[in-house]
């Protein structure tokens, strides 16, 4: 048991938690609806401290990042649980793992030292806090990130944005950047689809941004669901009025879990998609999932040289100098160092 941060009291033993845009109030002996935080007596605790289902060593491409460190690697974690509900959830097995008891959480014990410690080993660069929603283990996370950045290490969130004001203005003062996702522009998806609604994450969006977190974005397309010229648009035209060099993802899903009944996405609508963000005004729009496309490429929005050339996860050049382009000298946004 860990006592969890960002909460506060409320009415007759209920707990009012503060971490996400749930708000969830949560009775003596219940749990909120990422299925990890619990009220014991009036205490709000986490029951996923250190609790580990997921170590791996990543390219932070896969995040995705494409202007963060290019070409380097990412010690990744995870714990079980989720906010959201996403009936196309690739990590489902983690994300949803069901009623566990508190007292026996899946997971092998962590410490932050141990953590920081296997990243520095394996030749990391960042640790990133993904494969489930990272909100949902902030304490972990934060603790983690506060000896990362001591040994020289940056902080990367993997994130569906679905977190409070507080939760963000903590967070970001040791996070060094985030990808998150906007699933679609409409409520109806965030609600039939996530269980959530599409402003708190538009919030955070903007707010990452202008706490000086780098931001990507990523928007997974589902046929019929979230793919129409219209809405990709608007999803274009938001992230230009925040910051037309933010990078966009505009990535091909997969029949899985809950939503089988979908094809999958079509290279032709993920090159459509890209045209959208570039005919906006954006600098950066990538082609996911689909490797060997030519949409994963990076080039100056200023003379249109190659800049960073890539295969799925691989870089196979990077022509970029002290993250200028090598023909005209355009600075090129993002964390190269």
């Amino acid at each position: 048991m860990h006592e969890a941060q960002l909460y506060s009291q409320g009415n007759d033993g209920e707990v009012i938690c503060g971490l996400c845009a749930h708000h969830c109030r949560i009775k003596e002996g219940h749990r909120g609806i990422c299925g990890v935080r619990e009220n014991r007596k009036g205490v709000l605790s986490t029951l996923v401290y250190g609790r580990l289902v997921a170590e791996h060593v990543d390219p932070v491409e896969k995040k995705p990042l494409f202007h963060f460190l290019p070409g380097s690697q990412s010690f990744s974690i995870a714990t079980v649980g989720c906010n959201f509900r996403c009936r196309h959830c690739q990590n489902f097995s983690i994300s949803q793992p069901g009623e566990f008891e508190a007292e026996h959480p899946p997971g092998i014990l962590r410490t932050p030292e141990q953590v920081v410690a296997n990243a520095v080993n394996n030749g990391c660069r960042s640790i990133s806090y993904t494969y489930v929603e990272p909100t949902i283990f902030f304490e972990f996370a934060y603790d983690c990130s506060l000896l990362a950045r001591e040994q020289g290490l940056k902080n990367v969130f993997v994130s569906n944005g679905y977190m409070t004001d507080a939760a963000t203005r903590k967070l970001a003062p040791v996070l060094d950047g985030i990808n998150i996702d906007i699933k679609a522009f409409s409520d109806d998806f965030y609600r039939k689809i996530c269980g959530a609604r599409l402003s708190p994450v538009l919030d955070t969006v903007q707010l990452m941004h202008e706490l000086g977190v780098w931001v990507e974005l990523t928007t997974l397309l589902i046929p019929g669901l979230n793919d129409s010229e219209a809405e990709l648009r608007q999803i274009a035209e938001f992230i230009v009025s925040i910051d037309p060099s933010i990078p966009w993802h505009v990535t091909a899903f997969s029949p899985t879990y809950k939503m089988t009944d979908r094809p999958p996405t079509s290279l032709h609508s993920l090159q459509k998609a890209r045209e959208i963000g570039l005919a906006a005004g954006l600098r950066f729009v990538y082609e996911g999932n689909v490797p060997g496309s030519g949409g994963e490429n990076s080039s100056c929005p200023a003379c249109q040289a190659r800049l960073i050339s890539r295969r799925g996860f691989t870089i196979q050049e990077n022509r970029l100098v002290d993250g200028c382009c090598p023909q005209c000298a355009e600075p090129i946004a993002g964390v190269w160092r």
